[in-house]
């Protein structure tokens, strides 16, 4: 079995030093690779570094998440182009993300600065559609209470859909829609496995076995049966298996499937 990772967070991992274990321990479960997603400047030289010293295992991506972004977005997103061009790289990133819009961490208390920090956001995610389209590179969107907007963005700012994942999708059959029809993806965590997530089941299979990717948002979402514990890659088995079940397919399969899916989408 040859599952990828197409979405994980190694940076907690890296500060306690077991990045070599949980390669490890991913290997053993049948996880051979994975993408490394940045989030701010804090974690993009690390991703880079680690992609660097993992070849083939790890891979990363470059953006500025929207619960990342401050009133200094700005200098912040200038920074990302340079992994592509600068001459000194030995690792270039797979793509350019986790970058959108997030409505549920705003401030609850006080409506002015939580639509201050909005704004922000669409202005930050305005400036890295423009990077993702000027480089023609597969774009790993957050959404969070904010798919519309998003969508709408994505449609104003010349992205090829094609090359656009809405990652940990949440949504329903009717928004899953809406990215078929442009040509999106979206992509599933261990949220799969939870017994409440009906409709995110359901859009799984509105989407179809052939454009399904699978991702575990580690250290985050564990899936059934480790939920409580901190999610990492390895744990990417049992959401395929669980996936296997829900497709009424093998397990064989949906690695196969999913593993060619995130090797064409990110040129892998």
């Amino acid at each position: 079995m040859n599952l990828i990772d197409s979405h994980t967070h190694l940076e907690s991992f890296a500060e306690r030093g077991e990045v070599a274990a949980v390669l490890e321990r991913a290997a053993a479960a049948g996880v051979a690779e994975m993408i490394a997603i940045g989030t701010s400047p804090e974690d993009w030289a690390l991703y880079r570094k680690l992609a660097a010293d993992h070849l083939g295992r790890v891979h990363y991506t470059v953006g500025l998440h929207p619960c990342a972004v401050e009133a200094n977005w700005a200098a912040a997103v200038a920074q990302i182009e340079a992994f592509w061009t600068d001459g000194a790289v030995t690792s270039l990133p797979v793509g350019l993300g986790e970058c959108g819009l997030d409505r549920f961490h705003l401030p609850k208390e006080d409506r002015a600065k939580a639509a201050e920090i909005f704004a922000w956001q669409q202005a930050a995610f305005i400036a890295q559609l423009e990077i993702a389209r000027r480089r023609s590179c597969p774009l790993v969107v957050h959404s969070r209470g904010a798919f519309q907007e998003c969508v709408e963005l994505i449609d104003a700012s010349g992205v090829a859909w094609e090359r656009v994942v809405f990652h940990c999708f949440t949504e329903g059959v009717a928004e899953m829609a809406e990215l078929q029809r442009r040509g999106g993806y979206g992509s599933f965590t261990g949220v799969l496995t939870y017994n409440s997530a009906n409709n995110v089941r359901a859009a799984a299979l509105a989407q179809g076995l052939g454009r399904l990717m699978l991702e575990t948002d580690a250290p985050y979402l564990t899936p059934i049966p480790h939920r409580g514990k901190p999610n990492e890659p390895a744990y990417l088995r049992n959401t395929a298996e669980f996936a296997a079940g829900v497709f009424g397919v093998s397990v064989e399969e949906i690695a196969t499937t999913t593993t060619a899916t995130a090797r064409r989408f990110f040129g892998l």
